[in-house]
């Protein structure tokens, strides 16, 4: 970050004065005799630090810390006045001012206090690059597919993402919901604010409402002092439920409370709280169907399924196995500090044609192991599960039984790396017969 400081003030003596001092001290200096000019250096400059006189031609300098924020939120304001006042310097503060100081008095501060508020002014600029990075790798952006079905549920996505609108993702394990959950709520109004996730399946009913609305001492033994809930945990922000349908009849008639009227009582309290939350929920299942067989609250499933997005298997999106697969190849290579590796066109095209009943976790968890297991710089083949060869067997187009027994075969001996006597376990057969079936086979093993 360049130390750039700007001194905005009418009285031209002064601010070359100023402009001198602080040059000494290797820092670039731009001046401005009005508001108006300072606004606009700052429009086209990376200015670090500003000086401002509070009384100015065009506007006042109290007033202005605002305008400056706006345009630069990173930047601190010291405020310059000729006659302090307690009630100026009080207002500068709260507009965003880093100090408030007074002419002349104050001369031998000024260094000192620049190098303050430079110091302060890079932490600004470190912690909105990171905030920036954040948002960049939980928006939409990151989600890994050029598929029509994918790119159709992302544009679903994000059109509900500004919104306060109450949403519920649906699909199989492992389609990603709480990715779609954290882009819906990194793009959206509140992406400044808390994102808190919850599953609801991991706690007992009475553990996932002390968690959720947290409790007063003495609520139960062991409550030994206040807890928050995560429900004040977000607020202002998203919490996200997931696995919604794992959670019994009474929690639920307390969360549509929350959905009603975004307020609750803790455990032990007999205070109502107010929280500001937007609430995305996800589940497996058919709620409908649950809340027709009396296992969730259907007023509930109507006030969570305001807008619902189902997301696509994987097995509906085959052109996105390959590039996901690259991902998690190039994530978890580096992890493990391995040199770059690459997948060879066999282990793409049994990728693709694997039913990926785990979604995209399983092909998560396939890829981390593969990596593991490498020790070329090509990854092949062998290096998948078992189930995946046998699957290449169940899949064949022969009927043949000699056609059927030699890809069998094949398969297991890749899966080996060669391995003659664990092939024949894992067949079944003795190991004569294994290489009798070799030869007679034409296997290259």
């Amino acid at each position: 970050m360049q130390e750039n400081v700007l001194i905005i003030d009418d009285e031209k003596k002064m601010a070359s004065l100023l402009a001198r001092i602080i040059g000494l001290e290797n820092y670039t200096v731009f001046q401005a005799n009005t508001g108006r000019e300072g606004l606009r250096i700052l429009k086209t400059e990376e200015i670090s630090v500003v000086l401002s006189d509070v009384k100015l031609p065009d506007c006042n300098g109290v007033e202005l810390v605002k305008e400056i924020k706006k345009i630069r939120p990173q930047t601190e304001i010291i405020n310059l006045t000729a006659f302090g006042s307690i009630a100026d310097g009080v207002t500068a503060m709260r507009n965003g001012a880093f100090d408030y100081i007074t002419k002349g008095d104050d001369n031998d501060k000024i260094i000192p206090l620049v190098s303050k508020a430079m110091e302060k002014a890079k932490l600004n600029a470190r912690v909105i690059d990171l905030e920036n990075r954040l948002i960049g790798n939980m928006s939409f952006e990151s989600i890994i597919g050029k598929s029509r079905v994918i790119r159709d549920t992302i544009e679903l996505a994000r059109k509900v993402a500004d919104t306060a609108t109450t949403v519920l993702l649906l699909g199989e394990t492992g389609t990603g919901k709480e990715v779609f959950a954290q882009a819906i709520h990194y793009e959206g109004a509140r992406k400044l604010k808390p994102f808190v996730a919850v599953n609801c399946s991991g706690f007992s009913s009475e553990l996932l409402e002390s968690e959720l609305f947290g409790y007063k001492a003495g609520a139960f033994t062991g409550a030994t002092k206040d807890k928050r809930g995560l429900l004040d945990e977000a607020n202002g922000g998203t919490i996200f439920l997931d696995e919604i349908g794992e959670m019994n009849l009474d929690m639920q008639a307390k969360l549509l409370r929350v959905l009603e009227n975004q307020s609750y009582i803790r455990l032990g309290d007999t205070q109502t709280r107010q929280v500001n939350v937007r609430i995305i929920a996800a589940t497996n299942r058919d709620l409908r169907t649950e809340a027709e067989a009396g296992r969730f609250r259907l007023d509930l499933f109507y006030r969570i399924s305001v807008f619902s997005i189902e997301l696509p298997p994987l097995y509906r999106r085959k052109e996105d196995i390959v590039p996901i697969a690259t991902h998690y190849l190039k994530e978890f290579t580096a992890k493990v500090n391995k040199r770059n590796l690459s997948m060879d066109n066999d282990f793409a095209r049994m990728l693709t044609e694997h039913p990926w009943k785990g979604n995209i976790r399983e092909l998560k968890n396939v890829m981390e192991r593969a990596v593991i297991l490498a020790e070329g710089p090509v990854i092949s083949p062998n290096l998948l599960p078992y189930e995946f060869h046998q699957q290449q067997v169940n899949n064949s187009d022969s009927w043949n039984l000699e056609d059927v027994e030699k890809q069998h075969i094949r398969k297991v001996l890749i899966y080996t790396k060669g391995n003659k006597t664990e092939s024949s376990r894992l067949l079944g057969i003795g190991l004569t017969t294994l290489y009798r079936k070799i030869e007679a086979y034409g296997i290259d093993s």
